[in-house]
């Protein structure tokens, strides 16, 4: 299970957790501009926009958990199991495999209203990459610096949704992750009014208790909702590193622990990494669960008129700084 947010300060920030039991070695990657992106129904394109991002990569090829490109678009895949259905191949559509889907899009799209016009004709298909990867039942958020939309493909078709939150967690559908936040609008950063009965005097007995009612479990609703909380209330200075930390805070008031979410004996869901991308910038900043240290790898140091993929692996442990 995963959480997804967006985040705008002096710059404009994209992010999210991947909550899982194993890891399949993803690594930051740099696809450059002349790298051959091939897909598998559409031929191949050999100049595109450079495009850093999370990937495990196959045989040679970026298969991109999330990203941006050198226009600051931004796309997250995150898990849909159960409502996820994918169409059948149309020789009038272009078809696209569902997991070819982020780099398509980040390779050829500079906005979320390109992103709007290539869904038009795009048509998402069950097409798996290998015998040993089956498809992912995904949705996805993609945003610019202006926009933020939840593209879902279901049993009645693509569905595209406004998404004034920014945020993205996993089940239900998008259009009701919406709809929960209607049971939590009485919530506040500051202190609650009474309300309850004019002949009742509060005692403020803490502080934060307008947040009183907030999920704290780890179901993917609570987590959408906690994380608008957050995210809405959020306040942080405009700097960089300022921004950055916010951003991990956002998230990590919706991250796993081990042992808290088990999926089944002796095995637990756990944040594998938390991401943010600064996507003026190009700076792909990540964390990992045994590593809090926040790193960093910018698309700018790259060669981006190259044609060879760049992947970094992750820094999986933490050098801890003894003071005394």
């Amino acid at each position: 299970m995963c959480t997804a947010v967006t985040y705008k300060t002096k710059d404009f920030y994209f992010g999210r957790t991947l909550d899982y039991e194993f890891s399949y070695k993803e690594e930051i990657t740099v696809t450059p501009r002349n790298f051959p992106l091939s897909f598998r129904y559409l031929g191949t394109c050999t100049n595109h926009y450079a495009i850093i991002g999370m990937a495990y990569v196959v045989d040679g090829y970026p298969l991109y958990y999330d990203g941006a490109n050198e226009k600051g678009l931004c796309i997250a895949g995150l898990n849909f199991v159960g409502n996820a259905v994918y169409g059948e191949y149309k020789a009038d559509k272009e078809n696209v495999a569902q997991y070819e889907f982020i780099p398509y899009l980040l390779c050829r799209c500079a906005t979320v209203d390109e992103v709007y016009s290539n869904l038009e004709n795009i048509n998402i298909i069950g097409t798996c990459f290998n015998d040993e990867l089956p498809v992912a039942s995904l949705h996805w958020i993609i945003a610019d610096n202006d926009k933020c939309i939840t593209v879902e493909a279901v049993s009645d078709g693509l569905k595209i949704y406004e998404n004034p939150v920014g945020v993205l967690t996993n089940n239900p559908p998008f259009n009701e992750q919406m709809f929960s936040l209607n049971d939590y609008i009485h919530l506040s950063a500051k202190q609650p009014k009474n309300l309850f009965s004019k002949k009742i005097k509060p005692d403020y007995y803490s502080r934060g208790m307008g947040a009183i009612g907030l999920p704290g479990d780890l179901s993917s609703k609570s987590r959408f909702i906690r994380a608008c909380f957050v995210k809405l209330n959020s306040v942080s200075g405009q700097g960089e590193e300022q921004s950055v930390n916010q951003f991990f805070h956002i998230l990590g008031s919706v991250e796993q622990q081990r042992g808290c979410c088990e999926v089944e004996k002796g095995k637990y869901e756990i944040t594998i990494y938390t991401s943010c991308i600064n996507a003026d910038k190009g700076i792909y900043y990540y964390t990992t669960y045994n590593n809090r240290k926040i790193n960093a790898v910018s698309l700018y140091n790259e060669d981006l008129e190259s044609d060879i993929l760049r992947s970094y692996p992750l820094i999986l442990s933490e050098k801890i700084t003894l003071q005394n």
